[in-house]
């Protein structure tokens, strides 16, 4: 902030206390002119004037107007639009695209379930009551299929906005409270284990084994003879899978480590002969990497007769309750399925329908008096 004399001949500026020109060397006399140059972080405005009274009080009055005009943006930027769950959503889609390998569902579940109810809400306007009340239509509602929401498919709706909110104030874009701390997680059953019967079975090898496309058939083989995941066999590539050694090496599978596991023979075999048209095993159009298999397992699983509800996931169940309920350990049966810990493979730990009505049997004949009086209790 600075008042000179101008000097009107070549255009530059002095001090207060000139004689003349520093530049040019013109003497100022009478009837100066005073250059006014003010500036507030970053604006500059200059005026030139014919005395010093008046330069005075232009340059109050610029420093007034510049320290307004800064104070005008600050309350602005305080009343700026807040952040809406869109515009979160927004920032998390390419995180997540590069952190999670389920992000697919997470967008389909926000874009048919969250994005409708909250996506122009500003974070700090979601309630507790407006994720409750997502729980309470979600369990009134239907899915596209006409079945009723799985309440696994409620949670994980309450989980994604969780997410979203954590990670809001993780980035510093949310200084708010979290509305799902205050919401009760939807009750989830997540042990169901699915298992074929010996029919079921027999009928889905022989659907399998007349099934007009090769690769769709060896896939849910491969499944059913590995137990390997959906996303582990859409990832699988010919250089993992070692035909000499019997094994395959999964590539950054659920449990987080890559390894290597001993497959079958027959598992092997049915990929044998497949054709290599790409570097994946089970590859989609272009030989890219697929994401979907819902069409054919459906078409495959309606024409073999199996439940409809008989998941493709179910083929995992299957695999790991058949070698438990035979004898196989449990630790063992563990490693083959890359659990992270011996607990999660307990759920296998099942007999199968089979043995269950053979012990049934046995169990009357065992219970049954020799002599075919009753037994008494005796104290």
């Amino acid at each position: 902030m600075a008042i000179q004399i101008f000097c009107t001949d070549c255009k530059t500026s002095n001090s207060l206390d000139a004689k003349k020109c520093s530049k040019c060397g013109a003497a100022f006399t009478r009837g100066k002119k005073y250059r006014v140059c003010v500036s507030v972080k970053g604006k500059r405005q200059t005026r030139v004037v014919d005395n010093l009274t008046i330069a005075r009080e232009v340059e109050a009055a610029f420093k007034g107007d510049l320290i307004r005009d800064e104070f005008e943006i600050a309350n602005h930027r305080a009343e700026e639009k807040p952040l809406t769950l869109a515009d979160l959503w927004a920032k998390y889609l390419p995180w997540a695209q590069g952190n999670k390998k389920s992000w697919r569902d997470d967008q389909y579940y926000y874009r048919a379930h969250i994005e409708p109810r909250f996506a122009s809400k500003a974070l700090a306007d979601i309630t507790a009551f407006d994720i409750e009340k997502m729980k309470t239509e979600l369990k009134k509602g239907r899915s596209v299929r006409g079945t009723p929401f799985a309440a696994q498919t409620i949670k994980h709706q309450v989980v994604i906005v969780r997410r979203l909110f954590n990670l809001a104030r993780k980035w510093n874009l949310y200084d708010g409270k979290n509305p799902v701390d205050s919401v009760s997680m939807p009750k989830v059953d997540n042990l169901k284990t699915e298992m074929l019967s010996d029919d079921e079975a027999s009928r889905l090898l022989d659907t399998l084994g007349s099934w007009p496309c090769r690769e769709s058939a060896a896939f849910i083989k491969f499944a059913m003879f590995t137990g390997m995941r959906r996303g582990e066999l859409m990832r699988l590539a010919w250089n993992d899978v070692d035909f000499e050694r019997g094994s395959v090496t999964l590539r950054d599978p659920k449990g987080g480590k890559t390894t290597a596991v001993a497959v079958s023979t027959q598992a092997l075999d049915t990929i044998r002969d497949l054709p290599v048209t790409s570097d994946l095993v089970f590859p989609g159009k272009g030989g890219m990497t697929r994401y979907d298999f819902k069409g054919p397992w459906q078409r495959i699983r309606k024409a073999a007769g199996l439940p409809e509800d008989f998941r493709f996931h179910g083929l995992r169940h299957h695999f790991a309750s058949m070698l438990v309920s035979n004898g196989i350990d449990m630790a063992v049966v563990s490693k083959m399925l890359t659990h992270k810990d011996l607990s999660m493979t307990q759920r296998y730990a099942h007999l199968s329908p089979g043995a269950l009505k053979e012990a049934a049997r046995m169990s009357g004949e065992l219970l049954t008096p020799k002599n075919g009086q009753l037994l008494k209790i005796v104290k």
